[in-house]
């Protein structure tokens, strides 16, 4: 009952707290000069961030294995790794146009778990006898940080395709409100979401790479092969291969920028498949992942 009602409240802490940042972080993108706000939402992320540790120290403790056994917390982990994403930059001391993916990633992330999923789902249950592994936290986890990251990777690409092809639209655009870009302002910031694209699907290849040969492992354990081709895992495979083909194509000049970030941008609605889609159908070996109610 502690554990439970601690959780409760860390979880709506950090719904709460997020949804103030994503205001303020709007609030200055349209004014910037309100410096002090954007150090409110930098605090405001932090809080958000420790929430989120909280509560999953406290379902770790409660039920006695790693938070990742169900919908609900595989999202809520998949909104940690976003924060995670969000400090990159800082660490590194550049410009932070990861932020405009990550902050309102979490809130959207967070929001449908604590919000769009039914109160039932949000209890800790009895892992099935698969779960049952040391290899849990380390396949699950690598996966979730992999989509985590391939999706920012993702949406940076998409970001770079808009502000492309914008000039499409400069005849709309002269009778709307919205200012043009001038054009060393455009080619610097396509450059750098084209570079930031670039090492955040890197990293999130890696991942996804790792994650995919631990599961390789597990099955083999759990399931006696190696690779079954389950929805889940033929899936996982056509992921990595976009996001492979994103890489290979970074090295054609030809094909570097607009081509690969059109590549990247077909990567997101995979990877939504992949993790969200085959939830839906709830067929397959990782049926236990699905939106099914927990059995009582």
């Amino acid at each position: 009952m502690l554990f439970a009602t601690l959780e409760h409240i860390l979880t709506h802490i950090s719904f709460s707290t997020i949804s103030i940042v994503i205001t303020i972080h709007l609030i200055t993108l349209l004014v910037r000069e309100l410096r002090g706000l954007r150090d409110s939402s930098e605090k405001g992320m932090i809080t958000t961030f420790f929430s989120i540790t909280g509560f999953l120290v406290s379902r770790w403790v409660s039920s006695g294995h790693f938070p990742l056994s169900n919908l609900y917390e595989s999202l809520i982990f998949l909104s940690w790794a976003l924060y995670i994403l969000h400090t990159i930059p800082k660490i590194q001391k550049s410009k932070n146009d990861l932020s405009t993916i990550t902050t309102p990633s979490t809130i959207l992330t967070q929001g449908f778990a604590t919000s769009g999923l039914l109160t039932e789902m949000h209890q800790s249950t009895i892992l099935v006898p698969a779960l049952q592994s040391q290899w849990l936290m380390m396949h699950v986890s690598m996966m979730l940080l992999s989509y985590a990251t391939l999706l920012c990777g993702s949406l940076l690409s998409a970001a770079l395709l808009i502000i492309r092809f914008r000039n499409s639209f400069d005849f709309f655009l002269k009778n709307t409100s919205f200012p043009a870009f001038p054009n060393y302002y455009k080619y610097q910031l396509t450059e750098r979401l084209d570079s930031w694209s670039y090492r955040v699907i890197s990293l999130g290849f890696t991942l996804l790479t790792m994650g995919i040969l631990c599961g390789a492992v597990w099955a083999n354990e759990a399931w006696g092969s190696y690779w079954n081709w389950d929805p889940k895992e033929t899936w996982a495979f056509i992921t990595w291969t976009i996001f492979a083909i994103y890489l290979h194509s970074r090295t054609n000049p030809n094909w570097k920028g607009t081509n690969s970030a059109l590549v990247a941008s077909i990567g997101f609605l995979i990877i939504w498949i992949c993790y969200f889609g085959i939830n839906l159908l709830g067929i397959g070996l990782h049926s236990y992942g699905s939106f099914t109610l927990p059995s009582k």
